[in-house]
């Protein structure tokens, strides 16, 4: 759902993230980065309200230039009910200009999925992403609702019924202190479900408000980069890999000489705009603060928010990097990570470098050998041309072939 961050401003964002209830949701996960959810959604659901959707689809799709891309999520999006989403579409049909291309994507628990809402989610072409931990076991002790009760049964039926109407999914694993040693199961139940379509996120130990906060997790960066490496194995499959994990698939984007499809490890943060419920906007879902507000959908048009100056004060974090990324090896795959994780030394006058820092690191020293060879292989069914041994490498390091990928 990303786009690339251009050098000169944007008439409307390519790209929408709504976060289409507030927070209302209908489990209480105790982990939640939402500080308000607790199982128990307000008495009338916080959805957004039908004069600012209107708004603001006929802004986006009037200077879509082709394509529109639109992220649905939370609290629990399904909460809006189907005819919000109804709704969504028709108004996307009504103001797009021919030809345009519409993506929608959607964050979902799971549980409250039916046959209804997958017959609709497979008609409009939904990519669904459903948050699972793990096995029951593991899923129950940290995903429950209101009661205290486990919501595996419950997200594992939605999947079935997504199953039988052929929509588009892919899993979502938070790696907490209940998972981040069980690789091994992890890897058995992605296997024995057939999900072929994974990422894993590490779990956060701060809220979303919390800006001025240092990115904090619930892991400890070694054992992240041990979990990443356990996973690189069972996932390489003799360099046949048929599993798609979205960090391993951006580490081979970059290999084959692609920007990475993942913000955090882009040369340049992109251009999504974020929007609450009630339609205040900023420039990324870990930045919701008065700090990097926009503005009010409600109030402005989406053109002015994207000339807003914490524009350039949101986007100039990324390259300010701490010396030792500077000089790491392995700065053109991660571009310093992800600049809300970046945790301040002695000196808090220089930048620090990505909580993960060690964690990526780990895996890139334990992988880069066999990525490499994948990358060749990609590149070669691909029909590219590898490189001459003194041309640069398409992974981007900035060195000659023969000194990096080719060596």
């Amino acid at each position: 759902m990303t786009t690339t961050c251009q050098t000169t401003r944007q008439a409307v964002p390519a790209s929408l993230l709504w976060k289409t209830v507030s927070e209302d949701c209908n489990l209480a996960c105790d982990y939640c980065y939402y500080s308000s959810c607790k199982g128990q959604p307000s008495p009338e659901i916080r959805r957004i309200e039908d004069s600012l959707l209107q708004k603001v689809i006929r802004e986006m799709m009037e200077q879509s230039r082709g394509f529109a891309s639109f992220a649905w999520q939370g609290g629990e999006p399904l909460l809006a009910g189907l005819d919000f989403f109804q709704k969504v579409v028709q108004l996307q049909a009504q103001y797009a200009p021919r030809n345009t291309v519409i993506s929608n994507a959607l964050q979902t628990n799971g549980t409250l999925i039916n046959p209804a809402w997958a017959a609709f989610f497979r008609q409009y072409s939904f990519l669904i992403g459903v948050s699972m931990d793990g096995p029951a076991w593991i899923h129950d002790q940290r995903r429950k609702t209101g009661s205290g009760a486990g919501s595996y049964a419950s997200v594992m039926r939605g999947i079935e019924v997504l199953r039988q109407e052929k929509v588009e999914f892919n899993i979502l694993t938070v790696i907490h202190e209940t998972n981040v040693l069980e690789s091994a199961a992890l890897t058995e139940w992605i296997d024995q479900n057939r999900f072929k379509y994974v990422q894993f996120i590490p779990g956060m130990d701060f809220r979303s408000q919390d800006v001025g906060a240092e990115g904090k997790y619930l892991i400890t960066p070694k054992q992240y980069g041990q979990f990443l490496c356990e996973i690189l194995d069972w996932w390489y499959r003799d360099g046949e890999p048929d599993v798609s994990v979205r960090i391993l698939d951006n580490w081979l984007q970059r290999l084959i000489g692609e920007e990475a499809e993942s913000c955090i490890h882009r040369s340049e943060c992109p251009s999504v705009l974020v929007m609450e419920q009630n339609g205040a906007a900023y420039p990324c879902d870990f930045y919701i603060h008065d700090d990097y507000r926009l503005g009010a959908a409600g109030e402005q048009s989406l053109a002015s928010m994207m000339l807003d100056t914490s524009w350039e004060k949101f986007r100039s974090q990324k390259g300010n990097l701490a010396d030792a990324c500077r000089s790491c090896a392995y700065l053109h795959y991660c571009h310093g990570g992800c600049p809300r994780n970046r945790v301040q030394g002695f000196d808090h006058d220089k930048p620090g470098q990505d909580y993960l820092c060690e964690s990526y690191r780990m895996l890139y020293a334990y992988g880069e050998e066999r990525m490499r060879k994948l990358a060749k292989k990609i590149v070669a069914r691909l029909g590219r041309r590898m490189p001459a041994r003194n041309e640069l490498c398409l992974c981007g390091s900035g060195r000659k072939y023969k000194q990096c990928c080719g060596h």
